[in-house]
């Protein structure tokens, strides 16, 4: 059951920008998830378990929206906004609400430069919108010459293989959709690319797998890629681990070992950044946005 819910406010405003994603704020036009995939760091909240059966829609967003961005406009405090920061902009109930088409709409009345993170298909249906979001929103001043580009449109994908997608992101579309929509954003000349965030430990994180990753993404025309380590925390450490118990007993006692807190040590976060840097230098493809393959 979908309950629609109001807020006092929509953007959230970052203490810095983030250093991957470039975003100054975020939009999060629901709460919850129907992709339901059980690695997400929401998890780790109340309803981390029922992710899909506490779906709430923010029916006064748009209202919220208008005021928070007309104020920043004012004071001229321009900056990307990520949409999906934390859950789904594009998820089914998208197509009935079209919540994040609105606010997208006020985003681009406001000349803001928008960096959209998603799994979904649906996000070809706002195509339009977001390539008069790349030609009309402002840059921040302090990426004018480093970046050419207001719209970024970012995938998630965690692994290349149905089977492995089907276990840990079960209502998501398929890694192939996935890609075959990133490929239609690119030829629609968008700049565009992959996260391949979380990595799975023992599942998803070899050095094999992950130059099948780097090779798969400039296949499809990703113009970048990203990687990030998987972390685990509150009901969804719990989530994850019952279903890996379920599919991957044999991985428990590793992630035993690797997750004494809540993320892997450093030495392996460093390990993962490296070999992607070592992989995207080699086969000819930018890691992260404003990081040279170089």
């Amino acid at each position: 059951m979908v309950k629609e819910i109001t807020v006092k406010s929509v953007l959230n405003k970052h203490r810095k920008r983030d250093e991957w994603f470039l975003d100054d704020y975020s939009v999060n036009p629901y709460e919850q998830c129907a992709f339901n995939c059980i690695y997400r760091y929401i998890r780790g909240s109340k309803h981390g378990e029922n992710l899909e059966k506490n779906l709430a829609v923010k029916v006064n967003a748009p209202r919220i929206l208008e005021r928070e961005l007309h104020r920043r406009a004012r004071r001229a405090e321009i900056g990307f906004i990520a949409f999906s920061s934390s859950t789904e902009a594009w998820q089914p109930i998208e197509q009935k609400y079209k919540l994040t088409k609105r606010l997208l709409e006020i985003v681009r009345h406001y000349k803001f430069p928008v960096h959209v993170l998603t799994k979904s298909k649906l996000i070809l249906r706002d195509l339009d919108l977001l390539k008069r979001i790349d030609e009309e929103a402002i840059l921040p001043k302090d990426l004018k010459g480093k970046l050419n580009h207001k719209t970024l449109i970012t995938f998630s994908i965690s692994s290349l293989n149905d089977e492995i997608s089907r276990i840990f992101e079960p209502g998501a579309p398929t890694p192939k959709e996935r890609l075959e929509t990133l490929q239609k954003c690119v030829e629609e000349e968008f700049f565009a690319g992959i996260a391949y965030i979380p990595l799975l430990p023992y599942i998803s994180d070899s050095k094999e797998q992950m130059e099948e990753m780097v090779l798969t993404a400039k296949e499809y025309g990703a113009k970048y890629i990203f990687v990030g380590a998987l972390t685990l925390f509150g009901a969804g450490r719990r989530l994850y681990l019952k279903t890996l118990q379920k599919h991957f007993p044999e991985l428990i006692p590793k992630y035993e070992k690797l997750f004494k807190g809540h993320a892997p040590p450093q030495s392996y976060q460093h390990r993962l950044e490296k070999t992607a840097k070592e992989l995207c230098k080699r086969h000819g493809i930018k890691y992260r946005i404003l990081e040279s393959t170089r």
